[in-house]
């Protein structure tokens, strides 16, 4: 049997819950472009106010990791950089 056939099979509760799924993935990809939008005009602000906005993004990130990780990750960047002679 092909897709085709498969994809006429579909009964009318099955079509309305795939078009009530698509509606929603819609809405929230709408809704995630306007926070981006409230994120970028966030640091907009940062930035007129006199924050750096590069550092400001790097500690959101780190924030975001738990601290064992981050103090894991440091300690490997910081022998990485003893070892190259740039610390």
């Amino acid at each position: 049997m092909d897709d085709s056939f498969e994809l006429t099979k579909i009964d009318e509760t099955t079509r309305e819950k795939l078009r009530q799924t698509v509606a929603k993935i819609e809405r929230l990809e709408e809704e995630k472009k306007e926070v981006a939008e409230q994120i970028k005009e966030v640091y907009a602000e940062a930035k007129a106010i006199g924050f750096d906005t590069k550092a400001l993004r790097q500690v959101i990130r780190l924030r975001k990791i738990e601290r064992a990780e981050r103090e894991e990750q440091e300690m490997i960047l910081e022998t990485y950089l003893i070892a190259l002679g740039e610390a």
